[in-house]
């Protein structure tokens, strides 16, 4: 879901990491509040105190910005506390240009689970703004500096802003979160409840997307594009958070013995090159080839990328046994392994396929291809309840990035 990023710290054992698109809003948001961007927050402290020089303005903005983004790592860890005492598996908190996530391993386990890790980010929310809010009237009365009430003032402002914009519900908002787990509890259904949840999802991003053309169009063009990011962001991730819930049911529980390619092609490691290249990738279509013994042993695997370095005129003089991969260890499965899982391992590892070994003899190969052939007919042919496994509303052409994405909160 993120590009590259740094890890912060660790709270409780949770990993807190920036992604790099943080710093874009890090950024923004100092200009804004500096006064950079006439049309957003400069009113807000150059009004306040218009006595304060430029650099007093810079550094309220900067500290407001860091401030804030600290308000969302507490939010998130409310999120990821609440998750882990409902014993859910949390990966970790990354600051990213939207705000902030909290991911878990998969999705509740009860709609009772969902409730109490969605309502905990907001109840922080409520609580830093309660407090900011306190210490700024309370500054305000013994005369502290003007920098600091207003600065205080100001987080006040944006942790209620962050807790209204969050309980909309609109699933993959904390209200949307709340709004499936009520859904999934009437219901005892958690794919239906996650369709209607992210219908809602996607009509509350359209509407910030045509807010955010007026905006464009009435000249607040910095809002207005943000405020599309935004929508586009929030649509994507609804849509997603269904797809993944549909390729989750789907796939879990079987197993992939069923749907692998038995009897695959397999290349002997005494096979010479130019040979490897002729009878098989030419023959074939296809970079990598298990390499397997007379025996039935598994040895290893050739790909096509070893080939760099070695001139056509000597393949005759390597075989493959020189160049193959022998640690197998990320590419090996076992047949009765569930297929959700083994999709997983494919998108860790960054591989489209698996090895299918007992012991050492390899069995078959799953794909890819054969994981979502599968999973097309199981949508198309176990659709239920109106919205079904298979409607347009989630293409399964976009099954795959998917279950790429298992954040939970996004702010």
């Amino acid at each position: 879901m993120f590009g590259k990023g740094w890890k912060l710290m660790s709270v409780f054992g949770i990993p807190i990491r920036v992604d790099t698109s943080w710093l874009v809003i890090l950024a923004l948001l100092t200009l804004s509040l500096a006064g950079v961007f006439p049309s957003l927050m400069q009113t807000y402290f150059q009004g306040a105190a218009p006595e304060l020089g430029a650099g007093s303005y810079w550094i309220m903005a900067l500290i407001t910005a860091v401030a804030f983004f600290a308000c969302i790592v507490l939010h998130e860890l409310g999120h990821a506390i609440a998750g882990r005492s409902q014993a859910m598996s949390i990966r970790g908190i990354t600051l990213f240009l939207f705000g902030g996530v909290a991911e878990i391993g998969d999705e509740p386990p009860s709609a009772r689970a969902e409730f109490i890790m969605a309502i905990a980010g907001p109840l922080v929310s409520v609580v830093l703004g309660a407090i900011a809010a306190l210490l700024s009237w309370v500054g305000y009365l013994a005369h502290w500096p003007a920098a600091v009430v207003l600065v205080l003032g100001y987080l006040a402002f944006i942790n209620l802003l962050v807790l209204c914009f969050n309980l909309v519900p609109a699933f993959p908002l904390d209200g949307g979160r709340v709004l499936r787990s009520i859904l999934w509890g009437i219901t005892g259904n958690l794919r239906r409840a996650t369709y209607l949840a992210s219908m809602a999802g996607v009509a509350f991003a359209w509407v910030l997307i045509f807010w955010g053309v007026l905006q464009f169009f009435v000249g607040n063009w910095f809002g207005g594009i943000w405020l599309g990011l935004i929508g586009l962001f929030l649509k994507n991730a609804a849509q997603s958070g269904y797809q993944q819930v549909l390729v989750k049911q789907a796939l879990r529980g079987e197993s992939i013995k069923r749907f692998m390619t038995s009897n695959p092609i397999v290349v002997s490691p005494y096979l010479n090159l130019h040979d490897w290249v002729e009878e098989y990738v030419y023959r074939h279509h296809r970079k990598a080839f298990p390499v397997v013994s007379s025996e039935g042993k598994l040895e290893g695997c050739i790909e096509t990328q070893a080939l760099l370095g070695i001139p056509r005129a000597e393949w005759e003089h390597h075989t493959v046994a020189e160049l193959m991969t022998h640690d197998l260890t990320d590419l090996v499965i076992s047949p009765e392994t569930d297929a959700l899982e083994a999709l997983g391992k494919m998108q860790r590892k960054g591989s489209s396929r698996l090895l299918v070994t007992e012991g050492e003899h390899l069995v078959g190969i799953l794909s890819l291809k054969d994981l979502l052939q599968f999973l097309s007919l199981k949508i198309e042919l176990e659709g239920e309840d109106g919205e079904g496994w298979g409607g347009e509303f989630v293409p399964v052409s976009r099954t795959t990035e998917a279950d790429k994405k298992e954040s939970i909160h996004s702010h």
